[in-house]
This record gives C-alpha cells, structure tokens and sequence, in this order.
C-alpha cells in the first residue's frame, strides 16, 4: 500500500523517540535514520519542535530530501509568535517562519497556531486580523475556558473560523486525565496538557485532532472507539482528517497510532493496513504491534 493514497494523515507528535526502537524501528536505528523510517509507516507528524524553538535552514533542506511529497508536517508557529502579544504585531514573524519552511513546499499544511489559555474573546479581533493577513492555510487551537462555555463567544469564533475554511484543532486529553497513576511522565503530562472538553469540527476538508492517551493502550478503547467512528464518517463524507495519538511519555505513540489504524479498518473495509518496517526479535517479543 502506498501511504500516498490513504484517505486520511497519520501520525505523532515526533518521529525522534528513541524508545520506539523496542518495537516501530530497527534496534540498531540511528538517529538520523529515524525520519526516514517514520514516514516510511506514516504520513503526516506534528511540528511540536517549531513552537520551541525554529529550525537551521540546513535541517529544514535535510528534511524535504526525506519526506515524500504526500508527506504532511503541521508545522506550529513558534511561540514566541503565538504567545509573544497582540498577534497583529507578530504577522511579520509569522511571514519569516513561512518563508523559512518554504523548502518544504506543499508538506507544510495547514500551519498551527496554538494560542495560550490567556488568549480569550476580548482578542478575537487579533486572531482575525492575522487569518485573514496570513497567507497559508492554517488550524487554530485555543486554550481559553469561554471557547468551551458552548455560548456566544464559542459561537462567535466558530463562525468566524468556519468562514474562513480554517479549522478548530481538537484536543482530547480525557484518557490521559483518566489515569491515576503516579507515574512522573504521566503526571507531568497532567500538569501540561489543557484539561478541555473535545470539540471535533469539521470547518474544510481537513479536520484536525489531537488525541492524548493513556500509558497502558488498551485502556484508550473506549476513548478512542468514538473517534474511529467520527474519523470514519469524515472520510466517508469526502473529507481527509488529520488525527495525531500522543501517549504520557509518547513511548508507545506509534503503537497507538497503529491501534487507532486498525480500529478503523474494521469500521472501513477496503481500508489498506499500514506498511511495517522489518521486525526485531525485541519487537515481536514485547508483542505491542
């Protein structure tokens, strides 16, 4: 199968976990090979690197030599773009990221823009303004609890993404929230991800989901079982969604990326397996693909 003609774009929050040499890369993978190996087995990654800090042109020249064209990175603007004032101020900077990234041509899309919880209503006019300045396609994810008070101000601010074709990233942290775990990855991760309601909207042809997981994989089933659903119908509808699986650590991200895959082939047939890399003794061992 050819991860050019899957109707929908898989992936992560990186491609660089080390750890998933135990069962998703060769034990012997070096670092350097790690994207290429990735997007041999999906087709789309986060860009949570760029919100921290912006890659050398040198790194951003290696990496259109690796991604395939059908290759989707959601490049998310730097923080200090996102979260540095009044965003009307920052479409300079914004304009230099996208010019940056340029060698990657088309895999840049759509761009994030992640707001901080501070970001509210009174600022709407902000978010307008750079949309409608901006020149690329971009997903908006917001942070702020009026955006999840299903009243006017979230209204508001679906109509006027809606209007403008951008999409409203959908996080879904409850399997994460649901652990009660102790565990220092896992309470770290507590600590930063947003505890907000799932919002999943479909304002283009290309919805957007963030799905945070839970450290042991079989207990996302009945978190992730309505999303294979709502994934499903989207695609059945024409659309190409994006849906990224995080875990606590992202440890086993891929393998429940991979899970998340399989639930949805059983919802479609027809729908192709993704393709495997080679195997290690290790991997078949640990038996979590």
């Amino acid at each position: 199968m050819s991860l050019s003609t899957l109707p929908y774009f898989l992936g992560c929050p990186s491609w660089s976990e080390n750890a998933w040499r135990e069962y998703l890369y060769p034990a012997d993978a070096k670092t350097s090979e790690f994207l290429g190996l990735y997007s041999q087995v999906f087709n789309a990654v986060e860009g949570n690197t760029t919100f921290y800090a912006r890659p050398a042109p040198a790194t951003i020249e290696r990496w259109a030599q690796i991604m395939p064209a059908h290759f989707r990175f959601t490049a998310k603007f730097p923080g200090d773009i996102s979260h540095g004032g009044d965003l009307r101020e920052q479409l300079a900077a914004a304009q230099t990221f996208v010019d940056l990234l340029k060698p990657l041509g088309a895999r840049v899309a759509p761009y994030w823009l992640q707001l901080p919880a501070t970001f509210g209503p009174a600022r709407i006019a902000e978010l307008v303004a750079f949309l409608d300045e901006i020149d690329v396609p971009v997903a908006v994810e917001v942070r702020n609890r009026a955006f999840f008070a299903k009243g006017e101000e979230e209204r508001l601010l679906n109509r006027l993404l809606q209007g403008r074709g951008v999409e409203r990233i959908c996080l879904d942290p409850r399997a994460l929230f649901s652990c009660t775990a102790d565990d220092p990855g896992v309470l770290h991760a507590q600590s930063k991800k947003p505890r907000v309601p799932p919002r999943p909207t479909a304002f283009s042809q290309h919805p957007q989901v963030r799905f945070i997981g839970h450290p042991e994989l079989a207990a996302n089933e009945p978190f992730l079982m309505p999303w294979i659903d709502k994934v499903a119908a989207w695609i059945e509808e024409g659309r190409s969604p994006y849906v990224f699986l995080h875990t606590a650590d992202n440890r086993l991200a891929a393998a429940l990326a991979q899970r998340f895959h399989r639930g949805l082939m059983e919802r479609l047939p027809g729908l192709p397996a993704l393709p495997e890399l080679d195997r290690t003794p290790e991997a078949e061992q640990l038996g979590l693909l």
